[in-house]
């Protein structure tokens, strides 16, 4: 009866130990690519802030200008502060919040449209060497956003993909794991401005 009862151990301690594997193991992995998600997220916000941060010494540049459209620069000041308050914590990132943040963004990014645009008719001021440096440091920053939009996109599909397949799925939801929402292309984005001279 020894001998039954120590293979009856060996057994239940081997059965325990794969159980406590698969559980702490899987668990982990979410944990880390969830980790993952929130700094490419943080990543993401670094970006945007770099731009709301060049933005009032452009428009302090383009202020020195008296003729320039006031409208156009109040319209880019608000659309920055609008944007800047709207602040989505990374542990909280769902769809609706994107969405307010992505509708935030977006009137920023039309607003500095404008802006640019409106620069094409003064010259004086397209050869100004600050105006130059910072038309130049905003569209880097453009491309950064746009870097750390498509990592981000990487990771969330990386995680969304790991607590989606099987059997992590109900890991996922028994340990309360949830899919991340991804950054999408603004309505409208994809057709082509039509550009009229």
């Amino acid at each position: 009866m020894k001998k039954g009862l120590i293979i009856f151990l060996a057994i239940a301690a081997v059965v325990v130990l794969i159980g406590y594997n698969f559980f702490a193991g899987n668990y982990n992995k979410m944990v880390t690519s969830q980790e993952v998600v929130e700094k490419q997220w943080a990543q993401v916000e670094t970006q945007y802030q770099r731009r709301a941060d060049l933005i009032p010494n452009l428009v302090n540049t383009v202020k020195g200008y008296a003729d320039f459209e006031r409208e156009t620069l109040t319209q880019v000041i608000e659309a920055r502060a609008k944007a800047t308050s709207v602040n989505i914590d990374a542990s909280n990132l769902n769809a609706e919040t994107m969405a307010q943040f992505q509708a935030a963004q977006g009137e920023l990014n039309g607003a500095l449209s404008r802006l640019l645009v409106a620069v094409e008719r003064y010259p004086d001021l397209k050869a100004n060497q600050n105006f130059l440096e910072l038309q130049a440091q905003l569209e880097g920053t453009e491309n950064r956003i746009q870097v750390a939009r498509d990592r981000y996109n990487d990771t969330v599909r990386d995680h969304n993909s790991l607590i989606k397949t099987f059997p992590r799925n109900m890991l996922a939801g028994m340990y309360g794991f949830d899919a991340y929402p991804y950054f999408e292309a603004d309505e409208g984005s994809e057709k082509a401005p039509e550009v009229k001279f």
